[in-house]
């Protein structure tokens, strides 16, 4: 049988390309390796699914995804925050708004996105196959002619839509076949990265203080001597290196992982010369303690032994014997505490993929591409990525409403 379209992948941005082109009564396939649709979108936000941010400027929305922002303008304006959360409401799913605009369903369970997305695919009649992986995508001349399923079966269709994520959550179904398709057929592929994804640290001593959970610290990276990036918030030591919220914004900033380091800032209320005299203050008041018992209201617990070590000051030294130079060394340390990356965890613990089709390939007002004439893409696919706050899904949904509506106009 011959589609008007055919959409490979339902994720977010396949899921709502294939329901807005079936809006316009187009005869849509939407094709899915996995037996069941949305398997990534399931675990998002730990189940919660934060499925997009509340701003009331766009261009602020658009500025988190750096560069490439730009590229989400037309998208974003069409159908951006504002239009999804009415989406989902008009579809049952009642909204919260938490901290720093994050939307959540109510019910705190993804469940009720993912529901609201197969009504939609149901409303618009789309066509639904799933278990069915795709071996290859077949161009003839300047179109995509045909798409070979694994068990030789032939799709053809008028247009295509190719949404199949990234690389990252493989279990899930995300592992990077849609690169090597569109290589082969004349895509340009921009590096690729895991991303918003724990770090990996040299030092052994992480070990000890796995589960330590930081708050109101300050993180910088830096590269070769140079910062590349810094934020503010929460993150949480791991076994092997760090994890959290501003630690998973960073890794955006690892490309190239050599020569990198990370630096805390355990106070950053405090000036150099302002957090030294708060240590002589509380020196003061613990005047004839040993120095390993003096720390307890600068410092978490488990941290202290870490700071002492590092500072290689005699831990049963008494307060009142710590000299000028040793002062200096726990100031240093407690603003600037260095750690040196290994590397980043990989795609398996990445919540999304840096990099992918190049952006100039692709007219950002119809997701259609500039190089075949019957195919779009949209969603993580892309060379866009964004921070934590329901930033990526946002640009899944816009690139795939678009993507699907242009599609239908053939």
């Amino acid at each position: 049988m011959k589609y008007d379209l055919a959409v490979i992948g339902a994720g977010p941005a396949g899921m709502m390309a294939a329901g807005r082109a079936g809006e316009f009564n187009a005869n849509v396939v939407l094709i899915e390796k996995n037996k069941t649709l949305g398997n990534k979108l399931l675990i998002t936000g730990k189940g919660r699914c934060n499925f997009t941010n509340k701003r009331d400027d766009l261009k602020q929305m658009i500025e988190k995804f750096g560069k490439n922002g730009k590229f989400l303008f037309s998208c974003f304006y069409k159908f951006g925050p504002d239009e999804t959360i009415d989406f989902f409401e008009k579809r049952g799913v009642k909204i919260k708004i938490e901290r720093g605009g994050r939307v959540f369903p109510l019910s705190d369970k993804s469940k009720d996105v993912l529901d609201a997305l197969i009504g939609y695919l149901k409303e618009s009649k789309v066509k639904i196959m799933t278990g069915q992986a795709v071996k290859d995508v077949i161009k003839k001349k300047n179109k995509i002619e045909k798409i070979i399923l694994n068990n030789l079966r032939e799709i053809v269709a008028k247009q295509y839509i190719i949404c199949t994520g990234g690389k990252s959550y493989p279990s899930t179904g995300s592992t990077g076949d849609g690169y090597q398709w569109l290589k082969n057929i004349g895509h340009t592929i921009t590096r690729l990265s895991p991303a918003l994804v724990p770090v990996i640290t040299q030092e052994q001593f992480i070990k000890d203080i796995e589960g330590l959970s930081l708050k109101n610290v300050k993180i910088s990276l830096w590269q070769n001597n140079r910062e590349i990036g810094s934020a503010f918030g929460e993150a949480i030591f791991t076994h092997n290196g760090l994890s959290g919220p501003i630690i998973l914004d960073l890794s955006r900033k690892i490309i190239d992982q050599s020569n990198i380091e990370i630096k805390i800032d355990f106070k950053p209320a405090l000036n150099f010369i302002d957090l030294d005299k708060r240590i002589q203050k509380d020196f003061k008041k613990t005047n004839n303690k040993m120095f390993k018992n003096s720390l307890n209201e600068l410092l978490p617990q488990r941290l202290i032994p870490v700071i002492i070590a590092i500072s290689k000051i005699e831990p049963e030294k008494k307060v009142n014997l710590i000299t000028r130079e040793e002062r200096k060394k726990i100031i240093h340390l407690l603003k600037e505490f260095v750690l040196k990356v290994k590397r980043l965890d990989g795609y398996d613990k990445a919540i999304i993929t840096v990099g992918g089709i190049d952006l100039r390939e692709i007219n950002p007002q119809t997701m259609k591409s500039r190089l075949i004439d019957n195919l779009y893409l949209a969603g993580e696919i892309l060379d866009l990525d964004g921070p934590t706050g329901g930033y990526n899904l946002q640009a899944c949904f816009s690139t795939g409403y678009i993507a699907g509506e242009n599609a239908s106009k053939f």
